[in-house]
Order: structure tokens, then C-alpha cells, then sequence
């Protein structure tokens, strides 16, 4: 029931870019993802409902056939199987909640 930073472990998901599972149980997840500047989070798709938050920076997203630029303290919902990707345009780190957890990540 708690999870303490300290003892999480960052690992490489792409060049650029390091994630961090935060939390998980049940039905839910919380990730970090921390990019730096024009480090790329290809386009892909997945079954899990996710909801993104950015923390800090700059992104250029595209979901499904709609690309924004997102900064600090917006979010974004992706359903399930839309494709869905990033640049990072700022160095930045994004908060993703995913339902349900996702086992590939644990």
C-alpha cells in the first residue's frame, strides 16, 4: 500500500528516456517518465486506458490523428489501442496512470 522514491528503480525505455514505475495494485499503475530534450516516445498503442499529466517541459503529441503541443500541468487521456506518441521539445518528465496495470512494465 505505500511506495517510497527511494525504492523505486529507474530504467531505459528508449534513448533519452527513463521510466520509473511509482505505484501499482489492482486495476491501476502510476509511472514516470523522464525525457530529455528531443528524446522520442514512438507512436505505439496498447489495451490500457492512460491518463498523462506532465510535470515539466515541453511535448509535441500526437493522439490518433491529432498532434498539440502539451506544457507543465496539462493532461491527456489515450483509450485504448489509439496510437498515441511524443518529442520532447523542453526536457520534461510525464506522470502516467494506467489501467489496468501494466504487467509488461513490472
Amino acid at each position: 500500500m505505500f511506495f517510497f522514491y527511494k525504492d523505486s528503480r529507474q530504467e531505459r525505455a528508449g534513448e533519452g528516456v527513463a521510466r520509473r514505475v511509482l505505484a501499482h495494485g489492482g486495476k491501476l499503475m502510476c509511472v514516470q517518465v523522464s525525457f530529455e530534450q528531443g528524446a522520442i516516445g514512438p507512436m505505439h498503442s496498447h489495451p490500457h486506458e492512460q491518463l498523462t499529466w506532465v510535470r515539466s517541459g515541453v511535448f509535441l503529441f500526437t493522439i490518433g490523428k491529432e498532434q498539440r503541443e502539451v506544457r507543465a500541468g496539462d493532461s491527456l487521456y489515450k483509450q485504448p489501442n489509439i496510437p498515441h506518441g511524443c518529442v520532447c521539445l523542453e526536457s520534461g518528465v510525464l506522470i502516467d496512470l494506467f489501467t489496468p496495470q501494466r504487467e509488461d512494465f513490472l
